[in-house]
C-alpha cells in the first residue's frame, strides 16, 4: 500500500464505492462518516491524503477543513474536497482554508483517483525557491531579474502581472481562488477587490500571446496554470 487515504463521507454506498476503487489502485483506505471522527482519525493515524465531503452531519466539511489546517499535527495533510455541483462559494472557501483540490458529485471514481494522484504528486515535489528560474512550456521566468520570456522573447509585465504569473507558475496545476492570489502577491487585508484579479489576468493573457492560454479559468473558483 503506497499511500493511505482517509475518506470522510456519511453515505455508506459512496464509502464502499471509493474504498473498492482506491483499493484496486493499491491505496490503503479508512472510511469515516463525520467530521468529528475524521479529526480524531487524522490526529491518531495521519493519512497521506483526506478526501473530505463538505455536506456532513454535525461538524461540516468546511469547519473540519478549517480545524485540520489550523492544527500543526494535521495541517500538512493534503485535502481534496467533495462538493455538490453549484457550490462554488464552498469551493472557494475551502481553497482559502488550505484545501488542495476538489471534485464534484456525482463523480467518476476514475476522476477522483486522478485528482488524488495529482495532489499526492504535487505534495511530493519541492516547491521552487522564490528566486529560482522557472521553465514551463514556452514560458521562462527569471525572478532575480524580474523578467518573463515567451519563446525566449522578453515580455514586459507590470509588477502585479509578474507577481501573479510567478505565483501560479511555482505550483502548476494548483487551483487558486482570487483571494488566495491577492494574499500571495499583496499580503492579507490588502484593499484590492477580487474583480481586480480578473482584470490583471486579462491583461496578462494578452501580453503573453499564445502562452496566455496556459492560464486557465476555473469557473466560479479562480485560476491555475496548466501543468
Amino acid at each position: 500500500m503506497s499511500h493511505h487515504i482517509l475518506v470522510v463521507d456519511d453515505e455508506p454506498d459512496i464509502q464502499e464505492l471509493l474504498r473498492y476503487n482506491l483499493h484496486k489502485e493499491g491505496y490503503g483506505v479508512t472510511c469515516v462518516g463525520s467530521g468529528e471522527t475524521a479529526l480524531e482519525s487524522a490526529r491518531t493515524t495521519p493519512p497521506d491524503l483526506i478526501l473530505l465531503d463538505l455536506m456532513l452531519p454535525g461538524l461540516g466539511g468546511l469547519d473540519c477543513c478549517r480545524v485540520l489546517k489550523s492544527d500543526v499535527s494535521t495541517q500538512h495533510i493534503p485535502v481534496v474536497m467533495v462538493t455538490a455541483k453549484g457550490e462554488d462559494a464552498d469551493v472557494v472557501a475551502g481553497l482559502d482554508l488550505g484545501a488542495d483540490d476538489y471534485v464534484t458529485k456525482p463523480f467518476s471514481p476514475r476522476v477522483v483517483i486522478a485528482r488524488i494522484k495529482a495532489v499526492l504528486r504535487r505534495h511530493a515535489e519541492t516547491v521552487p525557491a522564490p528566486d529560482e528560474e522557472l521553465k514551463l512550456h514556452s514560458l521562462r521566468i527569471l525572478p532575480a531579474r524580474h523578467q518573463t520570456l515567451v519563446n525566449e522573447t522578453v515580455v514586459v509585465l507590470t509588477a502585479s502581472q509578474f507577481a501573479i504569473l510567478h505565483f501560479l507558475c511555482r505550483r502548476p496545476g494548483w487551483v487558486f481562488s482570487r483571494n488566495q492570489i491577492i494574499n500571495a502577491i499583496k499580503g492579507e487585508d490588502y484593499p484590492v477587490t477580487e474583480r481586480s484579479v480578473d482584470v490583471q489576468i486579462v491583461g496578462l493573457r494578452k501580453k503573453l500571446g499564445d502562452a496566455g492560454a496556459l492560464i486557465e479559468t476555473v469557473r466560479g473558483v479562480g485560476y491555475r496554470i496548466s501543468e
